[in-house]
């Protein structure tokens, strides 16, 4: 098992490159993580939501995401709330007390999916959430220390040095510890580490003396990696291309991810706006997914949004809508029964001419069709995560075919799209066709999968390392 002294630290893409380097020898290998929290997800072939980390370790892993890799998911809705996703499927909505008097519930999902996966493959890499020292979280852990004493599992720890503080982060993590959790620490990774070696050296050996456990592995910083962030988003971009895109960093942004793509194309300059920065001038603007649609409307009127976007649709701007920003476009959102928080009905930006009803029921799947705007009719394939149903008018003008039915929206002018696929970009062919649609002539394309496979080989490359020193261990009398 992987944890981490801090979230952040590295223990997704380690284990990733865990996955890639078993994998590589023929090990039967799978990557796990009891649970997660993240707006990030992904949809499995068998109909579920995992988190978006655990899918790409499954890509590393040269498998197929499964909601077995990520039994239990929190998607929060609020600073106090969140839906819970148990074996890929909403469970309920829960405040944290709630939640945790529900770990042992949860925890019965989490034991069952390693036991099946224990079946199944040789090697169970297994991820860790946050911190493990976090003392409030203790009683009912499921998702650190508490996962591996019950499984009696061997844990490393993963400390990121790029922070600062690495050594009072390791020392201060084991001092949090239980006897029997101390002891179940193998050894140290110290992450992102640039510079001389031999300046650290003094610091490996102290820590070394002062715990009595191994540094196995000092992981380099490796730049420009293309891989799916499990939640944290690069809020500002430094500008690459000269075709400009803006998106509001709404408070309950889900599914950034979508984005990737024209992060990297060279010809594309993409900035995430936060709260109080001004909002730049645009060719494109992109409303972004959102778990709570009704309260990230509100924060986009407080933040000004509303006006520019109107501005810029009268100086001739594209405006792409992503499921929760696809809803927004509409004249208004209702949730009769609090599915996303209070239940209420909500007036939208009224650029389409549709409105959405919240409901209880969850649309989990992956899709594949064509560009219904583009006159080739270019390949797109993506998923869909979605709570709530649209209906109206403009909705007789799609923005996509999928599987031969009409799905999403465009405005009458053909300014405004709006779709429920997520991962619209992914496909270069789509991405190419989006991009000429809102003003892009380009001969550049990306391939996210070549890319995510490139930088999935670098970090296994630079991982080494530490399979070679878990491996002397286990052979150690």
């Amino acid at each position: 098992m992987v944890q981490g002294t801090t979230s952040d630290a590295g223990k997704s893409t380690v284990v990733a490159a865990l996955c890639r380097l078993l994998k590589r020898q023929g090990v039967r290998v799978v990557p796990f993580k009891p649970q997660n929290m993240a707006l990030n997800s992904a949809v499995t072939a068998d109909g579920g939501e995992i988190g978006r980390a655990q899918a790409l370790q499954a890509i590393a892993a040269g498998l197929a995401p499964h909601t077995d890799m990520n039994p239990v998911l929190l998607k929060p809705s609020s600073d106090i709330g969140a839906q819970v996703v148990i074996h890929g499927k909403v469970r309920a909505e829960m405040n944290a007390r709630d939640y945790h008097q529900y770990k042992t519930v949860a925890m019965q999902a989490v034991l069952e999916s390693h036991a099946r996966l224990l079946t199944q493959y040789d090697s169970v890499i297994v991820e860790g959430a946050g911190s493990p020292a976090e003392i409030n979280l203790r009683d009912r852990d499921i998702a650190n220390m508490g996962f591996a004493e019950k499984v009696d599992c061997p844990v490393v720890l993963v400390a990121d040095i790029d922070r600062g503080g690495v050594f009072a982060h390791i020392v201060g993590t084991l001092s949090c510890l239980s006897e029997s959790e101390r002891a179940r620490t193998i050894g140290f990774v110290i992450n992102r580490f640039r510079g001389d070696i031999k300046l650290l050296q003094p610091g490996l050996q102290w820590l070394e003396q002062q715990t009595g456990k191994p540094v196995l592995a000092v992981l380099p910083y490796l730049h420009g990696l293309f891989l799916d962030a499990e939640d944290a988003v690069q809020p500002v971009q430094a500008s690459k291309g000269a075709f400009r895109v803006v998106v509001p960093s709404l408070p309950r942004m889900s599914n950034h991810t979508d984005f990737d793509a024209l992060r990297a194309h060279p010809d594309v300059d993409l900035r995430f706006v936060r709260q109080g920065e001004p909002i730049p001038t645009a060719d494109l603007i992109i409303l972004p997914g959102s778990k709570n649609t009704r309260g990230d409307l509100d924060w986009l009127r407080a933040q000004g949004w509303p006006k520019e976007i109107a501005r810029h649709l009268r100086y001739g701007g594209k405006v792409i809508g992503v499921c929760g920003g696809f809803q927004m476009l509409g004249h208004g959102v209702t949730d009769p029964l609090g599915v996303e928080g209070k239940a209420g009905e909500s007036a939208a930006l009224g650029l389409l001419d549709m409105v959405t009803e919240m409901t209880t029921d969850k649309r989990l799947v992956q899709v594949r069709g064509t560009c219904a705007f583009d006159a080739d009719g270019a390949t797109v394939a993506g998923y869909e995560i979605h709570m709530g149903t649209s209906t109206g008018a403009a909705l007789e003008s799609p923005a996509f075919l999928i599987d031969g039915r009409p799905e999403g929206a465009r405005s009458a002018d053909d300014q405004i799209l709006g779709t429920y696929l997520h991962g619209l970009f992914d496909t270069p062919e789509a991405c190419g066709a989006l991009l000429r649609w809102a003003g892009l002539h380009s001969d550049h394309t990306v391939d996210t999968s070549a890319l995510r496979e490139a930088s999935l080989d670098r970090i296994a490359d630079a991982t080494q390392p530490l399979l070679d020193a878990l491996v002397a261990l286990r052979k150690a009398p």
